[in-house]
C-alpha cells in the first residue's frame, strides 16, 4: 500500500499545530515553507483536514489554522481518512469472474480469498493507526529528538504563530 505524500504533509502540519499556543493560529504558507511544499498543494490537504473537523481555519489577516480539538483526540487514522478518503486501499474488482475461463456467477458464492485477506490487513492497519494519537507522536518527538531539531522547530512555531484576540476583550 502506498499513501500519498499529502498524508505525510497533513500529519506533520497537525503535529506542528499541536505546538501552537492556546487559540493562536499558523498560516498555511508558513507550514508549506517549513516542509518545503507548494502552498497551493498543502492548502488542498489543510482544507481536507478542516472539512473533517481536525483543523479549524480562522479567516482574516491574523488568521490561519489550528487544531479543532485536542491532540489527544486526533488519531493518525483520522488524518489518513481525511486526506485519502474512507474507502479501503484495496478494492476487489472480482476479476476472477472475467476472462475466457469465467463461469456462471453462482460458482462464486464464497468471497474472493484475496479480497478477504486484503480487507483483514486493512482492518489491522486501520486499528493500529486508530491507536496512534497525535499527542503521543508529539510527546515522543519532544522526548526523543535531537535537541537542535527540537529547538529549531519550536523556534519556527514561535516565530510564525499568530495570537488571536480573546472574544471577551472589547475594543472601544
Amino acid at each position: 500500500m502506498k499513501l500519498g505524500e499529502g498524508v505525510e504533509a497533513a500529519m506533520h502540519c497537525a503535529a506542528m499545530l499541536a505546538g501552537v499556543e492556546g487559540a493562536a493560529t499558523m498560516p498555511g504558507a508558513a507550514m508549506a515553507e517549513a516542509f518545503g511544499l507548494s502552498p497551493s498543494y498543502l492548502l488542498k490537504h489543510l482544507n481536507a483536514l478542516t472539512a473533517s473537523g481536525i483543523l479549524e481555519s480562522v479567516p482574516g489577516p491574523s488568521g490561519g489554522y489550528r487544531l479543532a480539538r485536542p491532540a489527544g483526540r486526533i488519531t493518525l487514522l483520522d488524518i489518513v481518512l481525511a486526506v485519502e478518503g474512507r474507502e479501503p486501499a484495496f478494492r476487489c474488482g472480482e476479476i476472477r469472474q472475467r476472462g475466457p475461463a469465467r463461469l456462471d456467477a453462482s460458482v462464486y458464492v464464497k468471497p474472493c480469498g484475496i479480497s478477504v485477506a486484503m480487507l483483514k490487513a486493512e482492518r489491522a492497519y486501520r486499528a493500529a493507526l486508530a491507536e496512534a494519537r497525535l499527542s503521543d507522536i508529539v510527546a515522543d518527538y519532544m522526548s526523543d529528538s535531537d535537541p537542535r531539531s527540537l529547538a529549531a522547530n519550536c523556534a519556527f512555531v514561535e516565530r510564525h504563530q499568530r495570537p488571536q484576540k480573546s472574544s471577551s476583550t472589547k475594543q472601544a
